[in-house]
């Protein structure tokens, strides 16, 4: 079994730098070669020509530019297909017009014209007039979002030493190891056998085990066992043939349950996944959910909450403007970049709200607090009939038989002979002591 108090990497420069590293650089990819290409795999087909008008006219992607469609007459279509052509002015009609790439165009030399940062997208179906979106407004909080997202998956699966959020993930394993000890009271070698993976638990010493496990039991003694006529022991329930996982995570997992909360066993459930987690790095699913429900979701839920409600202002103010025709319609880059700000931050919200813990319900609290006072009720009933029974002695029906000894027992002490001699020889000691200082 490994040391209950293994050291966590530090996070430090070179995590933080690997991570900002693979976040930019995945999302630059992302911007300028996923983003084009998935823009055109979504509009093409939903504005390209349709079956009957494509028996009219023709409809050609310009290979030779990259992600450029155009329309054109049924024999230039003819005579280009297949060549890797490249648009012209003389090859299209402009009515149908798909440019995805970040190449000036110009009226002259290719029939239409746009900057170096702008799509051209033209359609009937999308009224007269060309819509030219700027993928750097646009596009470039998704493409973030992305890169942060895959950064998180590779670092998860790198060594601590360089991956941050693995460095995260080994940190809070940790923490909630410690959580448990002092919500629990146990010490590390039981959390240690507590928080084990079940592969790992029957490698361990069955006599170190035993002695963990019958802690655990003897500790977690409920209210309704201690009122029960007959309660279950620890030997009743354990022998050598006991399937140690299973009593593990059914009785005493249960049994803490009960004494301490739902919260504590959640804790202990979700740390030996966690460890799991750090033995078999592609169970991401174990690590994340320790590392969300755990700390994320306890310490960040009401910034991401707020983040949310300010993504949702700005995206007011975006439709607002819009409505107000200060945002062209042909120039929607602005309000694309407020839809996908807003859809980021309540896709954060949602996985937030996904891991975190939901709150023990209101009847179970309520009747572990009945049975609290219950107990303090029937322990300060028990005291009270003590203290009325010594009442009862002191100044009861007893009380002539005790004023009646205490009477002897003055009588004796003053009759005894051997007490008024010693009581006359202290008195002479006294005077003549008294004597000789006053001559003195």
């Amino acid at each position: 079994m490994s040391g209950a108090k293994s050291e966590t990497v530090k996070i430090g420069f070179v995590q933080i730098f690997i991570a900002l590293i693979m976040t930019f650089g995945i999302g630059y990819f992302f911007h300028f070669h996923l983003i084009p290409a998935g823009s055109a795999d979504f509009v093409v087909p939903l504005f390209e020509p349709e079956q009957d008008m494509r028996d009219k006219i023709g409809f050609v992607h310009f290979e030779g530019d990259g992600l450029v469609w155009a329309s054109t007459s049924r024999e230039n279509e003819e005579k280009i297909e297949g060549t890797n052509p490249k648009i012209a002015k003389e090859y299209i009609n402009g009515e149908y017009i798909f440019d995805f790439t970040l190449d000036p165009k110009n009226k002259a030399e290719h029939g239409y014209s746009k900057t170096d940062s702008e799509y051209y997208v033209k359609a009937p179906a999308l009224g007269e007039n060309a819509i030219f979106i700027e993928p750097h407004k646009a596009f470039t909080i998704i493409s973030f979002v992305i890169g942060f997202v895959f950064m998180i998956l590779l670092t998860i699966l790198m060594p601590s030493s360089m991956g941050l959020f693995a460095a995260l993930f080994e940190e809070q394993v940790h923490h909630v190891k410690t959580k448990i000890r002092l919500q629990s009271g146990f010490s590390d070698e039981i959390v240690e056998v507590l928080t084990l993976p079940d592969g790992d638990l029957g490698n361990v010493d069955r006599d170190r085990l035993e002695s963990s496990f019958r802690v655990v039991w003897n500790k977690t003694v409920s209210e309704t066992e201690k009122t029960a006529d007959h309660r279950i022991m620890f030997d009743d329930v354990w022998d050598e043939d006991t399937d140690v996982v299973f009593f593990r995570n059914v009785a005493l997992y249960q049994r803490i349950k009960e004494y301490f909360s739902e919260f504590v066993e959640t804790e202990i459930v979700n740390c030996k996944d966690g460890r799991l987690w750090s033995k078999r790095r592609f169970m991401i699913g174990k690590g994340l959910r320790l590392y969300m429900a755990h700390h994320f979701s306890h310490k960040y839920a009401n910034n991401v909450t707020g983040a949310a409600y300010g993504g949702a202002a700005v995206l007011i103010i975006a439709v607002g403007i819009r409505g107000l025709k200060f945002i062209p319609a042909v120039r929607p880059s602005f309000i694309l970049g407020a839809i996908f700000l807003e859809f980021t931050l309540l896709a954060l919200m949602a996985v937030t709200l996904f891991y975190t813990e939901e709150e023990e319900r209101m009847d179970k609290m309520l009747k572990r607090m009945e049975d609290a006072n219950r107990s303090q009720l029937d322990a300060l009933k028990t005291q009270q009939e003590d203290i009325h029974k010594m009442s009862n002695a002191l100044v009861g029906q007893n009380s002539e038989a005790i004023k009646a000894k205490i009477e002897s027992t003055i009588s004796e002490y003053l009759t005894s002979g051997e007490q008024v001699n010693k009581q006359i020889a202290e008195a002479i000691a006294s005077k003549l002591v008294f004597d000789i200082s006053s001559k003195k």
